[in-house]
């Protein structure tokens, strides 16, 4: 059985300022209180393609497995390793994350996508983000029952993760509007 849902939050923020914050998520160091499931994020490739005025962005991302602590007994480990490809698409203001994880394949498989673009009612002011998440937990025919108990844990533990990050974001848009508003009284 595969669990997948989808959200949509806007941003009272511009796409530029939203896409910034995005970049900040995980760099800050006052956010690593808040995203503590996030172990480490390395930036495994950076291409700029000067004619689609595109770039793409490939980063690794080590987490805390999250989920019932036996599940973690069970895979022998308590961290997942994810490969996140990002698209910033310049001309139409798009940009879409796409996470998948690479460790733990054989018991479970999810992959999140995340898309900004400026909302169209309010293209300059405010930015939609659609997230769209799927999980797969592989299990023995025996064990089908307990996997979809372990997919709704699961899936539980990312719609929070999800707030938290959308808190983050929120509280980076904050800063950066802020920190606009400083530099355009000072000039």
């Amino acid at each position: 059985m595969v669990r997948a849902y989808t959200q949509e939050y806007i941003y009272k923020h511009p796409w530029d300022r939203v896409t910034s914050a995005s970049w900040r998520k995980f760099t800050d160091h006052e956010n690593r209180r808040v995203l503590t499931h996030i172990l480490e994020v390395d930036t495994l490739s950076c291409k700029l393609d000067l004619l689609s005025r595109k770039l793409y962005i490939t980063r690794a991302v080590t987490i805390h497995l999250p989920g019932p602590w036996f599940i973690r007994k069970i895979v022998g480990q308590d961290i997942c390793h994810c490969i996140e490809s990002t698209i910033v698409d310049a001309q139409s203001r798009s940009m879409q994350l796409t996470s998948r994880n690479v460790s733990l394949q054989k018991f479970v498989e999810v992959e999140e996508k995340i898309r900004y673009e400026p909302h169209p009612n309010n293209p300059s002011e405010w930015t939609i983000c659609r997230q769209e998440t799927s999980i797969h937990i592989k299990p023995l025919s025996a064990l089908a029952s307990m996997a979809e108990k372990v997919e709704q844990r699961y899936a539980e533990k990312v719609l929070k993760y999800g707030a938290t990050g959308r808190e983050v974001m929120e509280r980076i848009c904050k800063y950066l509007e802020a920190e606009s508003r400083e530099m355009a009284f000072q000039s």
